[in-house]
């Protein structure tokens, strides 16, 4: 049994255990430990494992895994491991740092962190006569509706996530109503977590991205459960560049588990 020390960060309600993995304490290619740590009953609980790591060319790595076990980009995570990164004292207010879909740069203000993400190209764009298919990292459906108070996220999000065209390689579920053209409300089924999170970061980029080629415009405020968060992008030939996702990062408290 090993005894490892964890913290555990929060970016919208979306929570995180947070690693400091410089010394390969953990193996990163143990998918176990993730499912294990992220039990929200024989665990710590998260909606996600981040491992930061050395890297010679940029500030740091950041790893990150889905309760299931599986690795993403995440947008939340992203801006939880940058914080992170400041309280380790290995960055300042800046930083260019390796995440699982590429190199991203972040800058803080207080708890603000403003996270810059991929380019997201046309063929990463589709859209059908009822919903949009967009990559941001991750894989999101993002469906637009009158009545979110209302919807049964999970059971709605589970039903298109675990349809026979996503069910191998699985997509995030997101339900969005419009507020207006810079405003709009964001519900989201997480795969991997397989149940709806009180916000995703990629899923609100992919969201707001959405809502621009139905007429909204950047910046674009979003309203999740667990909080508000900024999206900015220039839409340029059905290709969104200069995408930013800005939002709070929290760390919530420290301990240590055995595992």
């Amino acid at each position: 049994m090993q005894e490892i020390k964890f913290h555990k960060y929060q970016g919208t309600g979306n929570d995180f255990v947070v690693i400091d993995n410089r010394n390969h304490i953990v193996d990163r290619k143990d998918e176990s430990i993730a499912v294990r740590l992220c039990n929200r009953k024989f665990g710590v609980g998260s909606d996600g494992l981040i491992l930061i790591e050395d890297h010679p060319d940029y500030d740091f790595e950041m790893v990150f895994f889905n309760p299931d076990g599986s690795q993403s980009m995440c947008g939340n995570g992203s801006r939880c491991a940058v914080m992170f990164a400041k309280e380790l004292g290995i960055i300042d207010h800046e930083t260019t740092f390796l995440s699982t879909d590429g190199v991203h740069t972040a800058t803080i203000s207080g708890n603000i962190v403003n996270l810059s993400m991929q380019d997201v190209s046309p063929e990463a764009i589709k859209s059908f006569d009822n919903h949009h298919e967009i990559n941001t990292g991750s894989p999101h459906y993002v469906l637009f509706t009158s009545n979110l108070k209302e919807k049964h996220v999970k059971d709605e999000g589970a039903a298109i996530r675990y349809n026979p065209t996503f069910k191998e390689q699985g997509i995030n579920v997101n339900f969005v109503e419009k507020q207006g053209k810079e405003e709009i409300s964001v519900r989201t089924y997480e795969r991997g977590v397989e149940d709806e999170t009180l916000s995703c970061g990629t899923g609100v980029t992919a969201c707001a991205i959405a809502h621009a080629l139905h007429g909204g415009t950047s910046p674009v405020k979003v309203n999740t459960l667990g909080g508000q968060l900024e999206v900015s992008f220039e839409l340029i030939k059905n290709r969104a560049e200069k995408v930013f996702l800005k939002g709070p990062a929290k760390k919530v408290f420290d301990g240590t588990i055995i595992i």
